[in-house]
């Protein structure tokens, strides 16, 4: 479980779980004090937090607070690629401001 820390005084935390079977890695992100009825956009970026870089692999955007995503990668591809942060915005009009943000562990 990757811990999503607050960031931006978004008073927005919470975990992705990521767990991987046949082939492919299920992300499922957990906000607390996310704002209802809107969407979130989340990534995982190249990079750590809380400078991530460029997007490398798009998540479905979590609503109030939660989204589940299935990526056509495997946790051996993802090693290869870290440093990787998961993070997420306030919402797509405002997706310069991070919310939470969670380095990839294994």
């Amino acid at each position: 479980m990757i811990n999503l820390a607050e960031e931006n005084e978004s008073s927005q935390s919470g975990t992705a779980t990521l767990t991987e079977a046949n082939g492919k890695v299920k992300v499922t992100l957990k906000l607390v004090g996310a704002p209802k009825d809107v969407a979130q956009p989340a990534h995982i970026h190249v990079g750590a937090c809380p400078e991530v870089g460029a997007v490398k692999y798009p998540l479905n955007s979590p609503v109030n607070g939660m989204s589940e995503t299935v990526l056509d990668t495997t946790f051996a591809k993802l090693k290869t690629e870290l440093p990787l942060g998961i993070n997420v915005h306030k919402s797509a009009a405002e997706s310069k401001t991070y919310v939470s943000c969670g380095d990839l562990k294994f």
